[in-house]
């Protein structure tokens, strides 16, 4: 097919997608990136030729996809609270469900401290950045940290710092290792961990397995062994009004909420359920003065 028209060009991308059991829809997210187009402008300008590089990146990257490339890897970038995040290989994919965990964060930060008094809060395994960045650009008052150990993955999150104009201080090291080390001491951690059972591998997505980085997705037989480190790690960096959020894979709400309730018994925790309906979310509010 030389220089096909646009929609011609989306019809042989939805074939040759659901052939290779993809989502069909995925055709027209890259078409719109190729083409420069919004989805307005790409749905009245159906009759027109692609160009013969549009048609031909385009080609490329259906292929990409349909051997099990995400999209997002695809495109450079995701979109996250409204903003958009570059994304590779290198760091998770931002999800919707991780934007409800920024939610929540903020609706108890604003209800914990009604005082404009300046919050210490740290992202833990902060991956492309989302997380870290949505927060501080939400709440700039807010003073942020973002640790990860993985290199790879700091050099996205502080390019996405920069571009989007959030001032966070990066730090590299395993877990609260580096605040330990320094002795510091914080009013909030927020952390969306490596959650999901070895075992989980077998029925996953390929798109997923094989694609995004596995230092960032598996946690041992149950999934629940980053929390259980954190358990260790957490009181030695809380201040005594403080206020824990975690993500959590579907089902491991109340395994977390013993895990936090014995570390801390003075708590309030909460296990909160995402919009889909499954236990998603584990918040810990502290104080204990």
């Amino acid at each position: 097919m030389t220089n096909p028209k646009m929609y011609e060009a989306l019809n042989w991308a939805s074939s040759f997608l659901k052939e290779h059991n993809r989502e069909e829809f995925a055709g027209e997210l890259l078409l719109r990136h190729y083409s420069g187009l919004s989805r307005t402008s790409m749905l009245m300008n159906m009759r027109d030729d692609l160009e013969g590089d549009v048609w031909r990146q385009f080609q490329a990257a259906v292929k990409r996809h349909a051997e099990g490339e995400p999209i997002q890897y695809i495109i450079g970038s995701e979109e996250f609270y409204g903003r958009r995040f570059d994304v590779n290989e290198r760091v998770l994919i931002p999800r919707p469900e991780t934007e409800e965990l920024v939610q929540g964060t903020l609706q108890r930060l604003n209800r914990l401290f009604p005082e404009n008094g300046q919050i210490d809060l740290v992202d833990v395994g902060t991956g492309s950045g989302a997380i870290s960045v949505t927060l501080k650009l939400e709440k700039p008052e807010m003073k942020v940290s973002a640790i990860d150990l993985s290199e790879d993955a700091l050099d996205v999150a502080r390019k996405n710092a920069d571009k989007l104009g959030a001032e966070i201080e990066f730090l590299h090291g395993d877990l609260l290792q580096p605040l330990i080390l320094q002795e510091k001491k914080v009013d909030a951690v927020i952390s969306n961990p490596p959650y999901i059972p070895i075992a989980d591998q077998e029925w996953m997505s390929d798109i997923v397995t094989e694609h995004e980085p596995h230092m960032a997705l598996f946690a041992g037989e149950d999934g629940l062994d980053l929390y259980r480190r954190f358990m260790d790690e957490l009181p030695l960096v809380l201040k005594e009004k403080a206020l824990v959020g975690f993500e959590i894979g579907a089902g491991q709400g109340e395994a977390l909420r013993e895990l936090l309730e014995k570390t801390f018994p003075q708590a309030r925790v909460e296990v909160v359920f995402d919009i889909n309906g499954k236990d998603r979310m584990v918040f810990a509010e502290l104080d204990s003065r």
